[in-house]
């Protein structure tokens, strides 16, 4: 969506730079300044080297950015992250993240929020996930043929349709995009989706300033529409014009008494009205004293006697540091609304939000990948009775007009969850999780990411076994079935408990080998057959290992160091050898098993001038065992 649908408007003229053979970089920011950014990066182009490279890059980037250029901002962006990343705002790396979304680069995109926002992010899988679980999918159309005629802001009217359009190329171009200015259009739309009868609004709603976003009610003699302010106040270093929303009445036949809300205001912009069916409450978006973020949703309520409440923020569930724009409601109090701050495919998603309370609404939800693109997707309206609406999207450059049909999503049996550490409930990336069917047949598994998270798809009226594992701990199991009716979502706390919190005498060391402790194995000089002390101690492993069958070993055998180093290698050899025998010997599979001789090479020990005395010697020859997995 071109940005200047939902910021400040700025109407300064300037004279074009073009014509010199160079431009300063004053030219160029005031160019910039004024939001003629078409002109603006024109200039910055221009600009090869400068000691202020890092605020013409940045401004470039913007520049691109908000004409939704999404390349050329990602090459602007990228030279200024390259040579200046660790000291650029944060507001652009959220600008520069999307920008790759934008492009579908989303594993730098997601890199760079995850820094923005200090969590990992992974939009391929979420926008997968929340597709799967979206009641609903969409199938679109594009609703004219000419792409390019940055149509958007459409409303019903009657058996009609109304929208704002810059198509009216008689007017005045604005400097923002070199387009004309808006106007107020009212359509027909034919059997194939398409815009048809398209018919201008009179000259006492189109004007020579914006006019979009119109909403009317149900007797269609009262319309709420935008229109950019007359007075350009100065904010900072700018001249700008505010956009604000004014009522119109259809009086003998034709619309009159335009007036201006008197919430609109010279210091902020209001915009994006929508009234509901009944006409008691009026919904906007603002940039007003007590948002967020850059823009919020807003309510005012609507008196008899045409009077209005004082508008109330929508709260922190709906509204985020970001853009929340275009609300629209259905009859049973369901909020449909734009948002590049809660989670999406990057720049604006379309989300709805069920209605708790006549003040309240539930967490949003977005509406998933077939109605989402990684560009702005917006101005979502929906008849709910024909499940069929409209939306807007610049998916492919330009501002357009789409219609819809709204399906029931296909029925998704979706077992999700995620694998903590039983003790300190933390997440337990690189753990393995596996999906079995109820005859213990492997049908699918995966390695769990950074986020500790897990997804499965399974089939109806089916029951499953699903187990987690992680080096050094005992897995976890869970059954389910899905033999509910309508859709299933299984969210699984897969908590796992390591071997050395499960047990006492095995513990982690330092160095994070984690090892069993058993009392020492002694074998006869030069031996080693398993006497029957041995014996005795290596069945306390035995029943270890059969207590935890996913165990793996493995068993370690160390002499001391009074014979050749050679002889003690092969000796431990055996020593190790003859042990994981006796384990096989009582019912321990070996492959879980694995042995190895140190000889003298580890010894508990060190003896100066390797003098030891025989208690030493006696401490340095010992079996170990190491828990592999």
């Amino acid at each position: 969506m071109k940005k200047f649908y939902y910021i400040l408007f700025v109407f300064c003229s300037i004279t074009t730079l073009f014509a010199q053979k160079k431009v300063s970089v004053k030219q160029a920011n005031s160019l910039f300044a004024s939001k003629s950014y078409v002109k603006a990066a024109e200039a910055y182009e221009q600009i090869i080297q400068t000691k202020q490279a890092k605020q013409v890059l940045q401004n470039l980037g913007d520049c691109y950015y908000y004409n939704f250029q999404m390349t050329n901002a990602v090459r602007a962006y990228g030279q200024l992250f390259f040579t200046f990343k660790d000291s650029v705002k944060k507001e652009v790396f959220f600008r520069y993240a999307n920008a790759l979304k934008g492009t579908k680069d989303f594993d730098k995109g997601d890199a760079l929020m995850s820094e923005y926002l200090g969590f990992e992010q992974n939009t391929p899988k979420f926008m997968k996930n929340v597709t799967r679980n979206t009641p609903n999918s969409f199938k679109l159309q594009i609703m004219t043929k000419n792409k390019t005629n940055g149509d958007f802001g459409i409303s019903f009217y009657g058996d009609k349709v109304v929208f704002a359009s810059v198509r009216n190329a008689a007017e005045k171009a604005y400097g923002w995009n070199d387009r004309p200015y808006l106007d107020l259009f009212s359509a027909s739309v034919d059997d194939k989706g398409q815009l048809v009868k398209v018919e201008p609004f009179s000259n006492v709603i189109n004007t020579k300033k914006h006019e979009s976003n119109a909403t009317f009610s149900a007797d269609g003699k009262t319309m709420y529409f935008n229109r950019s302010g007359e007075k350009q106040v100065k904010v900072g270093d700018e001249k700008v014009a505010m956009i604000k929303i004014y009522k119109a009445e259809f009086v003998d036949g034709k619309w009159s008494n335009v007036t201006m809300l008197p919430f609109s205001s010279d210091t902020y912009s209001v915009e994006h009205p929508f009234l509901t069916k009944d006409g008691k409450k009026l919904y906007f978006a603002s940039d007003m004293p007590g948002t967020l973020g850059s823009m919020d949703i807003f309510v005012v309520d609507v008196n008899e006697d045409g009077a209005y409440s004082q508008p109330r923020n929508l709260g922190e569930t709906i509204n985020t540091n970001q853009r929340e724009q275009f609300p629209f409601l259905t009859e049973d109090g369901t909020l449909y609304f734009a948002s590049d701050g809660h989670q999406g495919n990057g720049n604006l998603d379309v989300f709805m939000s069920l209605k708790l309370s006549d003040s309240e609404f539930d967490k949003p939800l977005n509406l998933g990948s077939t109605i989402n693109s990684e560009m702005d997707d917006f101005n979502f309206i929906l008849d709910e009775k024909n499940d069929k609406g409209y939306f807007a999207s610049n998916r492919t450059g330009d501002d357009n007009l789409y219609t819809f049909i709204r399906e029931d999503n296909k029925q998704q049996y979706l077992v999700e969850g995620e694998v903590r550490d039983m003790k300190s409930a933390e997440l337990l990336p690189g753990a393995t999780v596996k999906l079995y069917d109820e005859n213990g047949n492997l049908l699918e598994e995966v390695l769990v990411g950074k986020d500790g998270s897990f997804t499965f798809n399974t089939e109806p009226n089916k029951k499953y076994k699903i187990m987690a594992f992680k080096d050094f701990y005992i897995p976890a199991e869970a059954t389910f079935d899905t033999s509910q009716k309508g859709k299933v979502y299984i969210d699984l706390q897969m908590k796992v408990e390591s071997y050395y919190d499960a047990e006492d005498i095995i513990n982690k060391k330092e160095d994070g080998t984690v090892l069993i402790e058993l009392e020492n194995i002694y074998f006869d000089l030069d031996k080693w057959n398993i006497k029957p002390q041995a014996a005795q101690v290596l069945d306390v492993l035995v029943g270890l290992l059969k207590k935890y069958p996913y165990m793996e070993i493995q068993v370690g055998s160390h002499t001391d160091s009074r014979a050749s180093a050679v002889y003690n290698l092969r000796l431990s050899n055996k020593r190790a050898a003859s042990a994981l025998e006796y384990l096989v010997q009582n019912g321990i599979d070996r492959k879980r098993l694995r042995s190895i001789g140190y000889g003298e090479t580890k010894p508990l020990i060190i003896c100066p001038k390797n003098d030891c005395t025989e208690a030493e010697h006696a401490t340095n020859r010992r079996c170990t065992f190491m828990i592999l997995k």
